[in-house]
């Protein structure tokens, strides 16, 4: 039996400028999901997850034409199914799925399923990391049905232990980013997942689109600047101008996160975390009550330099950046008073920069 793990990941600042070709900074987490493979007799694979009581059998033969079911198991299919538009043959196949991070929390467990399956199926056959993070990317947006950037798969295979990484999205390639000493980075799991979640995301990408409309020449709205969006907005709609208002200031935000970092200024990077959370909550409409409830908490807690949302939204994690030391008490109160507003228990996850998608030396059997 072979072992393959990838990482899920915490965006620290750039949400939903991914698939505008803007600027994301990520850390891959510890948090991830394995993969054992084992040979089987059968042209089949063989789907089975511990999180997860129902399996899933599908013949190498019906890949081609399968359908999504909405179900866990489309996404290693999916990965299944783009490994075989680039012409790879695929060999029968067990694949045991084991994650540790959380499903719907917006720390890309899709994400991570997908690179840690394509591993497993490749069976040691090289292919670039750019090209699994993009096989990846295919199968979640051809397959499955979610018209994702490249952040979360990149940030999968890319990752790098001890270092966040400047990301851009449109050339796909990225800087490595270290971060100040006596900082920790701390996500809060708000335990709660909107359903909206997916059909709002499908829609802020098309408000996306409509915005950029209004800017003929313009490849996509990073290359929009402000003083440009400023001169167009009374011809705008009021929401795709919002939507393109937040893609315009969040890829600025990057930047100048970016440049916090560098100068370990982590009073700048906390207030750039806070006027990204009050973007994405006013201007993109992707945060929720217990979100903003999260983050306006642990801003009135010592040793917090900053909060925000992280992911897609509608429910998930904030993150935030808290001294170090003082990892334990903002737990211990963000719980407290988490617990007696919403009756919910967050998970509260201390985490640094981990590395990417790897075999697992020796996998147990």
């Amino acid at each position: 039996m072979k072992a393959y793990h990838a990482p899920g990941r915490v965006n620290l600042i750039g949400e939903h400028t991914d698939y505008n070709d803007g600027f994301v900074l990520p850390i891959a987490i510890e948090l991830g999901c394995t993969v054992r493979a084992s040979a089987v007799k059968a042209p089949e694979l063989r789907l089975s997850s511990r999180q997860y009581s129902d399996t899933r059998t599908v013949r190498l033969d019906e890949l081609a034409a399968l359908k999504p079911a909405r179900h866990w198991s489309d996404y290693p299919l999916g990965v299944a199914r783009e490994l075989l538009a680039l012409g790879l043959k695929l060999k029968g196949m067990a694949l045991e799925i084991d994650a540790t991070v959380p499903t719907g929390s917006g720390l890309s467990s899709s994400a991570a399923l997908e690179v840690a399956s394509a591993l497993a199926l490749l069976d040691g056959r090289p292919l670039d990391k750019i090209e699994l993070a993009r096989l990846c990317q295919r199968a979640e947006r051809n397959f499955v049905g979610m018209p994702c950037g490249i952040m979360d798969q990149y940030a999968s295979v890319f990752g790098e232990a001890g270092a966040a990484m400047l990301l851009d999205c449109r050339a796909q390639t990225h800087e490595r980013v270290p971060l100040p000493e006596g900082v920790s980075i701390v996500v809060v799991n708000s335990m709660v997942k909107h359903e909206l979640g997916s059909s709002a995301y499908r829609e802020r990408v098309a408000q996306c689109q409509e915005a950029l409309s209004h800017f003929p020449g313009k490849q996509a709205l990073r290359d929009v600047t402000l003083g440009e969006l400023e001169r167009a907005a009374s011809s705008i709609p009021e929401i795709p101008l919002a939507r393109a208002r937040h893609n315009v200031l969040e890829n600025w935000r990057v930047r100048q996160f970016h440049a916090a970092a560098a100068a370990g200024d982590l009073a700048r990077m906390g207030q750039l975390f806070v006027e990204s959370h009050r973007s994405l909550r006013d201007d993109y409409e992707v945060s929720c009550e217990e979100l903003d409830f999260l983050v306006a908490t642990a801003l009135t807690l010592p040793g917090v330099h900053g909060a925000r949302m992280t992911g897609g939204g509608f429910g998930g994690c904030t993150v935030n950046l808290v001294d170090r030391g003082s990892e334990e008490a903002f737990a211990k109160e963000m719980r407290a008073r988490y617990q007696a507003r919403y009756q919910l228990d967050p998970a509260v996850i201390v985490t640094t920069p981990a590395a990417g998608a790897h075999a697992i030396r020796k996998a147990a059997g």
